[in-house]
């Protein structure tokens, strides 16, 4: 039996942010002059992972921000593709890992599609933000 030996340095964790998911939805916030109705809603969470490269520096708080932000916009195209129209519940977890020179942030954004019928609701930003704007434990 042949020994193969790993020719890459393995990814080292250099820090991680998750966050449940959360109800998107309030009643008494999110009171419009139109009421929302809620039509139906899938019965499991939707979750996918999106992973960014950095090869010339290191990724700072907005850009762990932005990824977050796209890896929503992504997840929020595909489940309209299935018939949804809102992410009920959302949360992520972001992952910024270590290779050498080369850092690498991971996203697994998670939602509960459901649709609404009426006018949408304004979109809001991804629950709980404000952690990675600004960040230091990254750096």
């Amino acid at each position: 039996m042949k020994w193969f030996r790993r020719r890459n340095a393995p990814w080292e964790v250099v820090g991680c942010e998750t966050i449940a998911p959360v109800l998107m939805f309030d009643s008494e916030v999110d009171s419009l002059d139109e009421e929302i109705e809620f039509v139906y809603a899938e019965g499991v969470d939707t979750c996918r992972r999106y992973i960014f490269d950095f090869t010339s520096h290191t990724p700072s708080g907005i850009h762990c921000a932005s990824a977050v932000l796209f890896a929503r916009q992504q997840l929020l195209q595909q489940v309209e593709k299935r018939g949804f129209n809102v992410l009920l519940q959302e949360g992520w977890t972001l992952t910024l890992l270590r290779q050498g020179r080369r850092h690498r942030i991971q996203v697994d954004y998670t939602g509960r599609p459901g649709c609404v019928s009426g006018k949408l609701p304004p979109l809001r930003p991804p629950p709980f933000m404000a952690l990675l704007e600004g960040q230091h434990i990254f750096s």
